[in-house]
């Protein structure tokens, strides 16, 4: 006799009239009489076990009818192919073996409050829409990187703790570092690609960001994850073409690899399908003319809001690029527009369906006479910046990058309403448990 194989679910089609092992936690029971039927999941899958009294021994039998919502069991049986069943498989038990009963299990099939969920996150990551979600944001990342790495771009890690910040420190999580005093948790990895750039020509850092922005909406978290290429030699043009190249790219992946995923979530993929260059591309001032025909008394030289990019947002079937901002409103580092100083050589990606900014980019001020007089106009501590400035005193170039938020990107293709349930464990302004 040969020894059973243990598998994960998702490869049961290729053990089809075979006996193998499971091993997972109870997501829900019926019984029918002599029939138990077990749903088990596994993280890779779901099946149903049947458990027919007939065919087991009575210890199996009662182990099945012991068996609680999320208690970890051992099955063993022969693999069937049932379109009917979850997954499109099932197993005829022979045996089950019980490795912990689990208590009652507080999140129930009825409806739960959020924040009950929130408090529960720790469970509630086990449901299916949860599973769905975090499995495409895995598939998000891979793609992620996957995109730069076969583009000639290599992976630059920047510090978490940084001595200043990139945009000033109002909205920087502060403090006390040893005998140097103040520091921050970064905001951007931004400044230090930049350096990487001029090493390496084309970089991206890709992990945790923070911002300590007082804001409740669906759109902000404290803590999130950003990719932020930086290209030496690219002007925004380019860096437009990149973003747009990546977007469609990432979107793409999802659809080919997660159709299982996006349709446990009900999502409507054919608005995702449509996400192909080119992109509409259109300057602030197109969209604030934008604006103001939809009855919005939007004023040039003001900052877009949510509710700003979601009615231009609106107005298209894929991602818009808008470009070429008042330069009074953006960051000290993004250049000028050579041809109107007025705007900044800058660029946000504002994603369809009401979801906002999704990417943010420019070309970069590589002029150092004139990025000593942005840093003087912004009021920020020269001294903090003498090794940024040394990398225009040393052989710059024209070069640009662009930073993508990855919960908002997740949030967007998922189709979800908050980004708390496109990260695992979300921090928010009123929350950092569990």
């Amino acid at each position: 006799m040969g020894i059973r194989p243990s598998v994960y679910v998702k490869d049961l089609g290729k053990h089809v009239g075979k006996e193998v092992t499971l091993k997972g936690w109870l997501y829900n029971k019926r019984s029918s009489g002599k029939l138990k039927f077990l749903i088990m999941r596994d993280g890779s899958g779901y099946v149903q076990c049947v458990v027919f009294k007939g065919n087991v021994a009575d210890e199996v039998f009662e182990n099945a009818d012991k068996l609680t919502q999320e208690s970890s069991f051992e099955v063993t049986g022969k693999v069937k192919v049932e379109p009917r069943s979850v997954g499109g498989y099932e197993l005829d038990a022979t045996d089950v073996k019980i490795i912990s009963i689990a208590q009652e299990y507080p999140i129930t099939p009825k409806e739960h409050g959020i924040e009950f969920l929130i408090d529960n996150r720790h469970l509630w990551v086990r449901s299916k829409k949860q599973i769905a979600i975090l499995k495409i944001r895995a598939r998000i990342v891979k793609a992620i990187r996957d995109f730069f790495d076969s583009r000639g771009f290599v992976l630059f890690d920047p510090p978490i703790i940084t001595p200043n910040a990139c945009e000033g420190t109002s909205t920087l999580f502060e403090m006390e570092y040893f005998d140097l005093g103040k520091a921050y948790l970064t905001q951007s990895g931004q400044l230090y690609a930049e350096s990487g750039a001029m090493a390496l020509g084309k970089v991206y850092t890709f992990g945790p960001t923070f911002r300590a922005e007082k804001s409740k909406t669906r759109r902000h978290l404290t803590e999130f994850w950003m990719v932020e290429p930086e290209m030496a030699f690219y002007d925004l043009d380019d860096d437009m073409d990149l973003a747009e190249e990546f977007l469609e790219y990432i979107v793409q992946c999802v659809l080919t690899d997660k159709q299982e995923e996006l349709k446990e979530l009900e999502r409507d993929t054919t608005k995702l399908e449509c996400v192909k260059r080119p992109f509409p591309r259109i300057s602030y001032t197109e969209a604030v003319e934008l604006l103001k025909k939809k009855g919005n008394d939007f004023q040039w030289g003001n900052d877009f809001g949510g509710a700003d990019e979601t009615l231009i947002g609106e107005e298209f079937d894929r991602p818009v690029m808008i470009h070429r901002y008042p330069s009074e409103i953006k960051a000290f580092y993004m250049k000028r527009d050579p041809e109107n100083p007025k705007v900044a050589l800058a660029v946000d990606v504002i994603a369809p369906e009401g979801y906002g900014e999704i990417i943010g980019g420019s070309q970069r001020e590589d002029n150092l006479d004139f990025l000593l007089e942005r840093i003087k106009e912004h009021n920020l501590p020269q001294s903090f910046f003498e090794w940024y400035l040394d990398l225009r005193r040393f052989g710059s170039v024209p070069h640009s990058g662009f930073g993508l938020g990855l919960e908002r990107t997740v949030s967007w293709i998922c189709g979800l309403d908050h980004l708390r349930e496109a990260i695992p464990f979300p921090r928010m302004i009123y929350r950092n448990t569990p």
